[in-house]
């Protein structure tokens, strides 16, 4: 199953994120998406002006396991939570802290951070669909009791580790989970508070006084620890803590992270039409030097212009040849090809090709979504939309990834991220004056905002299901202004 969200990651980048959940019954998971872009041709967005390298250039891509699944009050409460697990290897560690111990140390304390991190946002918004004050009343007191459990039980673990065996290395490891989680408390509580008192319709100060009791109780334990902590007048300070939280969240995440080498596809394939089209232009220019050989002689001048020709027309018709193979084999072959490893175990295989395509090599199914205007598609006949085709696809071995992973997993996340920079650099000003009747002056000048619309239509296929999705990304000069789902 693939699942989608697509986002503003930033003024001038979009976010996709693709959920691949791989049946845990089936050995290997196919997943393809195929993702069609129409471009505004004003954009002067076209094969000529936008190489496949300056796509790619603009396409960053990273693939990540799926964070374990668990309610904060299993994390708080049960056996068999994260923070179970940390107890029983912080013991192991401590008694014997050879190289091996040491490795599980350090990942079940960044699977527990990402977890937490994970649970506390499903549980913000679990509390912010839900419409009865009452219940939003009780799912807020768990919220800061479960809160309270859990980071008593990671700080509990201190006392354990406190011992000659532990380097401090080991400990600084479980120092930076420590900080860590209390960011994380702090930053998930504050948006809890703000969104509560932004859309809940009963929101009271009971809440707040709740929520904010958790968050002073952070910031103190902060202080008394030598953590930094947010400082109102100090913008050289928060600027260094905000430089130290991301190095935080690099190592709390980095577990989830799959690593991958990235190769050019079909690279042998290639090769062999290429050396094809260089036989096919020898035999021509043998041909020629043959044919005027039998007719005129060895030593004559029309074979030695004729051999001159043929030779100046072999290689034209060799990279005629060339281009020709090279132009076909783009569609049926994709440009590059990334193994993805866990541990440096291979675990599947990911497969990526972008092209511009004509209209009419689109799927109809895929024109029926776009759903041009009748203004629009007048002018489409003169000033073309232009047309990228993103091709993925991606093969995940289960049973490898069952093997591999300690915590049970649903698959692969792929988070892709488009910087749009090239796109805008031939827009008209963001700004257009609009005049309106005004009965003092006669009228009055008001500025309109000038937005260029990017389709997106996305192909998702797994398990003999496809389905498709369209968003239209809203943009000018100035950035991306917003995203509307139009599926």
């Amino acid at each position: 199953m693939i699942e989608e969200q697509i986002k503003i990651h930033d003024k001038f980048s979009i976010e996709i994120k693709l959920r691949l959940a791989a049946r845990r019954k089936a050995k290997k998971s196919e997943f393809a998406v195929n993702t069609w872009l129409f471009i505004p041709a004003a954009l002067d967005i076209n094969h000529s002006t936008y190489s496949k390298n300056d796509f790619y250039h603009d396409l960053k891509s990273n693939i990540r396991l799926i964070t374990p699944v668990y309610l904060l009050r299993d994390i708080a409460a049960s056996e068999n939570s994260p923070l179970a697990f940390l107890t029983t290897v912080f013991q192991k560690v401590a008694s014997s802290p050879t190289r091996t111990l040491a490795a599980e140390y350090e990942y079940h304390i960044k699977m527990f951070l990402s977890i937490l991190k994970s649970s506390l946002r499903e549980e913000i918004q679990h509390i912010l669909n839900n419409k009865l004050p009452a219940d939003t009343a009780y799912l807020i007191d768990e919220f800061c009791k479960n809160i309270s459990r859990i980071s008593k039980r990671y700080r509990e673990l201190h006392f354990i580790i406190n011992a000659p065996t532990i380097s401090e290395e080991l400990m600084n490891y479980y120092s930076f989970g420590d900080e860590f989680m209390s960011n994380l408390i702090e930053e998930h509580t504050f948006k809890l508070l703000a969104s509560l008192k932004q859309s809940h319709p009963s929101f009271n100060k009971t809440w707040q006084k709740q929520l904010l009791s958790i968050v002073q109780d952070e910031i103190k334990y902060k202080k008394e620890h030598n953590y930094p902590v947010v400082e109102e007048k100090s913008p050289t300070r928060n600027r260094e803590l905000i430089f130290h939280f991301n190095l935080l969240k690099k190592f709390a995440e980095s577990e989830l992270f799959l690593t991958g080498e990235k190769k050019k596809e079909g690279i042998l394939v290639e090769q062999i039409y290429f050396s094809i089209a260089a036989g096919l232009s020898m035999v021509f220019a043998t041909a020629v030097a043959f044919t005027f050989q039998l007719k005129y002689g060895s030593l004559t001048m029309p074979l030695f212009v004729a051999l001159v020709v043929s030779y100046m027309l072999k290689d034209r018709i060799k990279e005629l040849f060339r281009y020709y193979f090279a132009s076909h084999l783009g569609h049926r072959y994709f440009d590059h090809k990334t193994e993805i490893a866990l541990n440096n175990i291979t675990i599947g295989i990911s497969k990526e090709g972008m092209d511009f395509i004509p209209e009419k090599k689109v799927l109809p199914n895929v024109m029926k979504i776009r759903s041009r205007s009748p203004i629009l598609e007048v002018n489409n006949r003169y000033d073309t939309e232009k047309i990228i085709l993103y091709r993925k696809i991606l093969f995940l071995d289960r049973r490898k990834l069952n093997e591999l992973s300690l915590y049970l997993t649903p698959g692969i996340n792929e988070i892709l991220r488009l910087n749009v920079d090239s796109f805008i650099q031939k827009m008209d000003d963001p700004e257009v004056p609009l005049f309106i009747p005004d009965e003092n002056k006669g009228y009055a000048i008001i500025n309109g905002e000038r937005i260029y619309y990017i389709n997106l239509i996305m192909q998702l296929s797994s398990e003999n299901e496809t389905a498709y999705r369209r968003y239209r990304i809203l943009l000018n000069r100035k950035g991306i202004k917003a995203i509307e789902n139009l599926s």
